[in-house]
């Protein structure tokens, strides 16, 4: 199945597609054996960000080696939950000594069975711990799949600015020929000098240059992207997206409110709940642990045997686990500590990207409606001008080149805003794009 994003949506539903992209990763996970990796998908035809976040997730090498950790978290929750083994004991006394106990004459040999009875629910308590672990594990992949996504659409922005960038160095060299064969036709009916003509073909050839470099980055912007899949062989066309397209976005206090849901906040949460359970394993642990023995005692002399039994337990007179319950509990106000300073350098990222969200898209806007339509406006004037002889050639290729230098720069901030957007997105974990109204 492939989604094909509209285009005033691309950047908002790359995130919807992050949910569907993580189930199809799951199913994928799940058919992997421990030794073996799930094959690269390599999107084809025209390439949409829902394709290239649903590809990424499934098979980004990154990820795909960050999915063992959660199964070697699975195998200490299965550790953790058994019982401590029972002990058997073999011993032998009065033997080899002198008198009566000379030689095996007296020999006493024990067999018995000992086992640990763990008191204060240990081990509930270090299952708690080991599932606390594998949660926060399982947040801290989902921040992973984030940064992956993020990535993954910055490097989507610059294909797209890539592909029309190639498309505006195309449109110079058609402009570039055009200019140079109108003033080759004029220089031959000796109404310009021959100087225009050669710079004329300066531009021309500045431009087969520019349009080269933009296809080698171009080129490289695709292979970027793939790669994020594990792909080193792009088999995507062209992608069909407006850079200009830019919807309203949220409030800057609406962000702040979605912090708390991003997965890096989360993992407070859970870094919390996994100190609480150490805390309370530190706790029990200091409660001692009784050991209980039974056996069996063959006596040589009379050929007697006897049963044994008895019971131990350690003398908490020292080491209570003090140091160790007093660690938990610094760990867990250390983790309210550093979730608020977390909050607070997000709280003052996304305050700076949203200003400079709000910059790029009013710079590209300014650009491109206001902006370049004067600049096309003076270079149609200038060019009717030259042809009438009342501009000279620099002042033709001055105007041109000032359309051109502001094309260059509203697709630079448009996807300056889209960048930004995207990073604003990683932060918060959701669309920033405010909902439609009806």
């Amino acid at each position: 199945m492939r989604f094909y994003l509209s285009r005033p949506t691309w950047v908002r539903d790359g995130l919807c597609a992050f949910v569907l992209a993580t189930g199809f990763a799951a199913t994928v996970v799940a058919a992997e054996t421990p030794f073996t990796s799930p094959p690269t998908i390599n999107p084809v035809g025209t390439l949409t960000l829902a394709d290239a976040i649903r590809a990424a997730l499934a098979t980004n090498p990154d990820l795909v080696a960050s999915r063992y950790e959660i199964k070697a978290a699975d195998a200490r929750v299965e550790q953790a939950r058994l019982r401590l083994n029972p002990e058997l004991t073999v011993s032998l006394e009065n033997f080899a000594g002198t008198g009566e106990t000379r030689g095996t004459k007296a020999l006493e040999r024990t067999l018995s069975l000992s086992q640990v009875i763990e008191l204060g629910d240990k081990r509930g308590l270090r299952t708690s711990v080991a599932l606390s672990d594998r949660d926060l594990l399982e947040v801290e992949r989902q921040a992973h799949q984030l940064d992956v996504l993020a990535e993954v659409t910055r490097r989507f922005i610059e294909l797209v600015a890539a592909q029309d960038r190639v498309a505006l160095a195309t449109s110079i060299q058609e402009i570039a020929q055009r200019t140079a064969d109108a003033i080759t036709a004029r220089v031959q009916a000796a109404r310009s000098p021959e100087a225009e003509r050669s710079r004329a073909g300066i531009a021309l050839s500045r431009a087969t240059i520019e349009v080269r470099q933009a296809q080698s980055e171009l080129r490289s912007a695709r292979l970027a992207l793939a790669s994020l899949w594990g792909s080193t062989d792009p088999a995507f066309g062209a992608t069909q997206v407006d850079l200009f397209a830019m919807e309203a976005i949220e409030p800057f206090e609406t962000l702040v409110e979605r912090l708390d849901r991003n997965p890096d906040f989360v993992r407070f949460a859970s870094e919390g709940r996994l100190r609480e359970a150490e805390l309370k394993l530190a706790r029990a642990q200091a409660r001692p642990n009784l050991t209980f023995s039974a056996g069996l005692r063959r006596l040589n002399i009379g050929n007697d045997t006897a049963l044994v039994a008895g019971f131990s337990m350690p003398l908490q007179l020292f080491d209570r686990n003090q140091g160790a319950i007093r660690e938990a509990e610094v760990r867990l106000t250390q983790n309210t500590a550093a979730r608020r300073a977390a909050f607070l350098r997000a709280q003052a990222t996304v305050y700076g990207l949203y200003q400079e969200l709000l910059a790029s898209r009013d710079r590209a806007q300014t650009l491109r409606a206001e902006v370049l339509t004067q600049a096309e406006q003076a270079l149609q004037q200038t060019r009717s001008g030259y042809e009438r002889g009342r501009f000279s050639y620099l002042e033709l290729a001055t105007a041109q080149q000032e359309v051109l230098d502001i094309r260059a720069a509203a697709i630079d901030a448009a996807a300056d805003a889209h960048r930004v957007l995207a990073e604003i997105e990683r932060v918060t974990g959701e669309p920033v794009a405010a909902a439609p109204s009806n």
